[in-house]
Protein backbone atom coordinates (compact mmCIF):
# COMPACT_ATOMS: atom_id res chain seq x y z
CA UNK A 1 0.00 0.00 0.00
CA UNK A 2 1.25 3.59 -0.52
CA UNK A 3 0.00 6.47 1.04
CA UNK A 4 -0.83 10.16 0.35
CA UNK A 5 -0.67 12.96 2.81
CA UNK A 6 -1.30 16.39 1.38
CA UNK A 7 -1.89 19.91 2.59
CA UNK A 8 -4.06 21.67 0.13
CA UNK A 9 -4.20 25.46 0.67
CA UNK A 10 -6.60 28.21 -1.63
CA UNK A 11 -9.97 28.82 -0.99
CA UNK A 12 -10.91 25.29 -0.33
CA UNK A 13 -12.99 25.62 2.83
CA UNK A 14 -16.67 25.80 3.20
CA UNK A 15 -16.86 25.61 -0.41
CA UNK A 16 -17.84 22.15 -1.32
CA UNK A 17 -13.87 21.02 -1.91
CA UNK A 18 -14.20 18.11 1.01
CA UNK A 19 -17.14 16.48 -1.53
CA UNK A 20 -15.48 16.91 -4.64
CA UNK A 21 -12.37 15.01 -3.02
CA UNK A 22 -14.27 12.28 -1.80
CA UNK A 23 -16.34 11.62 -5.04
CA UNK A 24 -12.69 11.71 -6.78
CA UNK A 25 -11.12 9.31 -3.74
CA UNK A 26 -14.05 6.56 -4.44
CA UNK A 27 -14.48 6.93 -7.99
CA UNK A 28 -10.56 5.95 -7.63
CA UNK A 29 -11.28 3.05 -5.10
CA UNK A 30 -9.05 4.64 -2.92
CA UNK A 31 -9.16 4.86 0.89
CA UNK A 32 -8.56 7.81 3.78
CA UNK A 33 -10.11 11.07 4.35
CA UNK A 34 -10.27 14.29 4.21
CA UNK A 35 -10.54 17.61 6.57
CA UNK A 36 -10.16 21.13 7.26
CA UNK A 37 -7.37 22.00 9.13
CA UNK A 38 -7.73 25.32 11.81
CA UNK A 39 -5.21 27.21 9.65
CA UNK A 40 -7.09 27.68 6.24
CA UNK A 41 -5.67 24.38 4.99
CA UNK A 42 -7.44 20.91 3.87
CA UNK A 43 -5.27 17.66 5.08
CA UNK A 44 -5.84 15.03 2.70
CA UNK A 45 -5.02 11.39 3.23
CA UNK A 46 -5.51 8.97 0.84
CA UNK A 47 -4.17 4.93 0.28
CA UNK A 48 -4.43 2.55 -2.63
CA UNK A 49 -2.27 -0.27 -4.68
CA UNK A 50 0.01 2.03 -7.04
CA UNK A 51 1.45 5.79 -6.79
CA UNK A 52 0.45 6.44 -10.31
CA UNK A 53 -2.85 6.40 -8.75
CA UNK A 54 -2.07 8.37 -6.19
CA UNK A 55 -0.25 10.73 -8.34
CA UNK A 56 -3.83 11.42 -11.10
CA UNK A 57 -5.65 11.81 -7.64
CA UNK A 58 -3.43 14.09 -6.39
CA UNK A 59 -3.63 15.89 -9.92
CA UNK A 60 -7.15 15.48 -10.09
CA UNK A 61 -7.70 17.37 -6.45
CA UNK A 62 -6.06 20.45 -7.88
CA UNK A 63 -9.60 21.91 -8.86
CA UNK A 64 -10.92 24.94 -10.31
CA UNK A 65 -14.01 26.32 -10.72
CA UNK A 66 -16.82 28.88 -9.64
CA UNK A 67 -16.50 28.68 -5.95
CA UNK A 68 -13.32 26.50 -5.41
CA UNK A 69 -9.39 27.94 -6.42
CA UNK A 70 -6.82 25.74 -5.38
CA UNK A 71 -3.30 27.88 -5.15
CA UNK A 72 -0.84 25.22 -3.78
CA UNK A 73 -1.02 21.32 -2.82
CA UNK A 74 2.21 20.08 -1.25
CA UNK A 75 1.94 16.10 -1.69
CA UNK A 76 3.63 13.34 0.63
CA UNK A 77 4.16 9.78 -0.36
CA UNK A 78 4.69 6.62 2.21
CA UNK A 79 4.01 3.12 2.62
CA UNK A 80 0.67 3.06 3.64
CA UNK A 81 -1.24 0.33 6.77
CA UNK A 82 -4.16 0.18 5.24
CA UNK A 83 -5.91 0.95 8.36
CA UNK A 84 -8.91 2.86 5.93
CA UNK A 85 -11.71 0.86 4.84
CA UNK A 86 -13.35 3.23 2.57
CA UNK A 87 -13.02 6.97 1.78
CA UNK A 88 -14.76 10.04 4.14
CA UNK A 89 -15.36 13.37 5.07
CA UNK A 90 -14.12 14.32 8.49
CA UNK A 91 -16.37 16.84 10.03
CA UNK A 92 -15.83 19.04 13.05
CA UNK A 93 -18.92 19.38 16.06
CA UNK A 94 -19.51 23.95 14.91
CA UNK A 95 -19.29 22.74 11.33
CA UNK A 96 -22.98 22.59 10.99
CA UNK A 97 -23.73 26.17 12.26
CA UNK A 98 -21.03 27.69 10.03
CA UNK A 99 -22.34 26.00 6.75
CA UNK A 100 -25.69 27.23 7.04
CA UNK A 101 -23.64 30.65 7.65
CA UNK A 102 -22.17 29.87 4.21
CA UNK A 103 -25.28 29.13 2.40
CA UNK A 104 -26.70 31.92 3.32
CA UNK A 105 -23.65 34.10 1.82
CA UNK A 106 -23.71 31.61 -1.09
CA UNK A 107 -27.36 32.38 -1.66
CA UNK A 108 -26.83 36.38 -1.40
CA UNK A 109 -24.00 35.68 -4.14
CA UNK A 110 -26.14 33.49 -6.35
CA UNK A 111 -28.51 36.44 -5.72
CA UNK A 112 -26.77 39.32 -6.80
CA UNK A 113 -25.63 37.13 -9.93
CA UNK A 114 -29.27 36.84 -10.50
CA UNK A 115 -29.90 40.39 -10.38
CA UNK A 116 -26.70 41.07 -12.41
CA UNK A 117 -28.30 38.62 -15.07
CA UNK A 118 -31.12 40.50 -14.96
CA UNK A 119 -29.92 43.79 -15.78
CA UNK A 120 -27.83 41.86 -18.76
CA UNK A 121 -31.17 40.72 -20.31
CA UNK A 122 -32.46 44.23 -19.91
CA UNK A 123 -29.59 45.67 -21.73
CA UNK A 124 -30.05 42.70 -24.57
CA UNK A 125 -33.91 43.45 -25.03
CA UNK A 126 -32.73 47.08 -25.31
CA UNK A 127 -30.03 46.29 -27.75
CA UNK A 128 -33.17 44.52 -29.99
CA UNK A 129 -35.28 47.07 -29.43
CA UNK A 130 -32.54 49.29 -30.84
CA UNK A 131 -31.86 47.10 -33.61
CA UNK A 132 -35.59 46.85 -34.58
CA UNK A 133 -35.53 50.91 -34.54
CA UNK A 134 -32.36 50.57 -36.87
CA UNK A 135 -34.22 48.05 -38.90
CA UNK A 136 -37.69 50.57 -39.19
CA UNK A 137 -35.39 53.42 -39.87
CA UNK A 138 -33.40 50.84 -42.84
CA UNK A 139 -36.92 50.28 -44.35
CA UNK A 140 -37.68 53.68 -44.55
CA UNK A 141 -34.77 54.56 -46.58
CA UNK A 142 -35.74 51.87 -49.14
CA UNK A 143 -39.17 53.29 -49.39
CA UNK A 144 -37.56 56.16 -50.04
CA UNK A 145 -35.29 54.95 -52.50
CA UNK A 146 -38.33 53.68 -54.46
CA UNK A 147 -40.48 56.51 -54.46
CA UNK A 148 -36.70 58.01 -56.08
CA UNK A 149 -36.33 55.46 -58.81
CA UNK A 150 -40.42 55.87 -59.39
CA UNK A 151 -40.00 59.19 -59.87
CA UNK A 152 -37.06 58.60 -62.55
CA UNK A 153 -39.18 56.36 -64.50
CA UNK A 154 -41.91 58.88 -64.27
CA UNK A 155 -39.20 61.49 -65.38
CA UNK A 156 -37.55 58.87 -68.24
CA UNK A 157 -41.15 58.93 -69.64
CA UNK A 158 -41.79 62.66 -69.57
CA UNK A 159 -38.32 62.58 -71.72
CA UNK A 160 -39.18 60.25 -74.19
CA UNK A 161 -42.62 62.43 -74.27
CA UNK A 162 -40.36 65.77 -75.09
CA UNK A 163 -38.38 63.40 -77.68
CA UNK A 164 -41.46 63.03 -79.65
CA UNK A 165 -42.44 66.92 -78.97
CA UNK A 166 -39.40 67.57 -80.72
CA UNK A 167 -39.70 65.00 -83.58
CA UNK A 168 -42.93 66.58 -84.31
CA UNK A 169 -41.41 70.35 -84.11
CA UNK A 170 -38.81 69.10 -86.61
CA UNK A 171 -41.59 67.99 -88.84
CA UNK A 172 -42.83 71.13 -88.56
CA UNK A 173 -39.65 72.82 -89.48
CA UNK A 174 -39.33 71.04 -92.29
CA UNK A 175 -42.99 71.71 -93.98
CA UNK A 176 -41.99 75.71 -92.85
CA UNK A 177 -39.20 75.02 -95.18
CA UNK A 178 -41.11 74.02 -97.72
CA UNK A 179 -43.25 76.84 -97.48
CA UNK A 180 -40.16 78.59 -98.23
CA UNK A 181 -39.43 76.94 -101.04
CA UNK A 182 -42.76 77.24 -102.48
CA UNK A 183 -42.83 81.10 -101.63
CA UNK A 184 -39.41 81.32 -103.63
CA UNK A 185 -40.74 79.66 -106.79
CA UNK A 186 -44.09 82.40 -106.45
CA UNK A 187 -41.05 85.06 -106.36
CA UNK A 188 -40.16 83.70 -109.26
CA UNK A 189 -43.47 83.60 -111.28
CA UNK A 190 -44.21 86.99 -109.69
CA UNK A 191 -40.68 88.56 -111.53
CA UNK A 192 -42.47 87.34 -114.61
CA UNK A 193 -45.61 88.71 -114.08
CA UNK A 194 -44.04 92.27 -113.50
CA UNK A 195 -41.66 94.08 -111.26
CA UNK A 196 -44.43 95.85 -109.63
CA UNK A 197 -46.74 93.18 -108.35
CA UNK A 198 -42.73 91.45 -107.55
CA UNK A 199 -41.95 94.07 -105.39
CA UNK A 200 -45.56 94.02 -103.19
CA UNK A 201 -45.01 90.33 -103.36
CA UNK A 202 -41.47 90.34 -102.02
CA UNK A 203 -42.63 92.29 -99.41
CA UNK A 204 -45.74 90.11 -98.14
CA UNK A 205 -43.28 87.18 -98.33
CA UNK A 206 -40.65 88.44 -96.24
CA UNK A 207 -43.23 89.66 -93.41
CA UNK A 208 -43.98 86.37 -93.53
CA UNK A 209 -40.86 84.83 -93.69
CA UNK A 210 -39.76 86.91 -90.74
CA UNK A 211 -42.87 86.35 -88.69
CA UNK A 212 -41.92 82.37 -89.89
CA UNK A 213 -38.82 82.56 -88.92
CA UNK A 214 -39.73 84.41 -85.63
CA UNK A 215 -42.01 81.54 -84.54
CA UNK A 216 -38.89 79.10 -84.85
CA UNK A 217 -36.88 80.94 -82.59
CA UNK A 218 -39.41 81.64 -79.85
CA UNK A 219 -39.88 77.70 -80.21
CA UNK A 220 -36.18 77.08 -80.58
CA UNK A 221 -36.26 79.39 -76.89
CA UNK A 222 -38.75 77.45 -75.54
CA UNK A 223 -37.79 74.25 -75.83
CA UNK A 224 -34.52 75.04 -74.73
CA UNK A 225 -35.90 76.38 -71.85
CA UNK A 226 -38.01 73.27 -71.40
CA UNK A 227 -34.89 70.92 -71.68
CA UNK A 228 -32.53 73.01 -69.36
CA UNK A 229 -35.45 72.88 -66.48
CA UNK A 230 -35.98 68.82 -67.20
CA UNK A 231 -32.08 68.25 -67.50
CA UNK A 232 -31.47 70.58 -64.05
CA UNK A 233 -34.47 68.04 -61.93
CA UNK A 234 -32.87 64.82 -64.15
CA UNK A 235 -29.31 66.00 -62.56
CA UNK A 236 -30.69 66.82 -58.95
CA UNK A 237 -32.91 63.57 -58.73
CA UNK A 238 -29.19 61.70 -59.38
CA UNK A 239 -27.50 63.05 -56.90
CA UNK A 240 -29.80 62.35 -54.57
CA UNK A 241 -29.75 59.14 -55.22
CA UNK A 242 -26.12 58.85 -55.55
CA UNK A 243 -26.31 60.09 -51.58
CA UNK A 244 -28.65 57.65 -50.50
CA UNK A 245 -26.61 54.93 -52.29
CA UNK A 246 -23.68 56.00 -50.45
CA UNK A 247 -25.52 56.34 -47.04
CA UNK A 248 -26.82 52.75 -47.91
CA UNK A 249 -23.28 51.56 -48.18
CA UNK A 250 -21.95 53.65 -44.92
CA UNK A 251 -24.54 51.36 -42.94
CA UNK A 252 -23.48 48.72 -44.51
CA UNK A 253 -26.54 47.56 -46.21
CA UNK A 254 -25.39 47.08 -49.74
Amino acid sequence: MIRLTAYVTGSVQRVGYRARVVSLAREMGLAGFVQNQPDGRVLVIAEGEKKEDLERFASAIRIENAFIHVDDLDAKYSPGIGQYESFKKITGSNEVGERLDDGIEILKGMAINLNNMNASLNNVNASLNNMNASLNNMNASLNNMNASLNNFTAMTKDIAVMTKDLTATTKDLTITTKDISTTTKDLVTITKDGFENLGNKIDQNLEKQDETIEEIRELRSDMKSYMDRRFKRIEADLAELKEMKSALKEKGLI
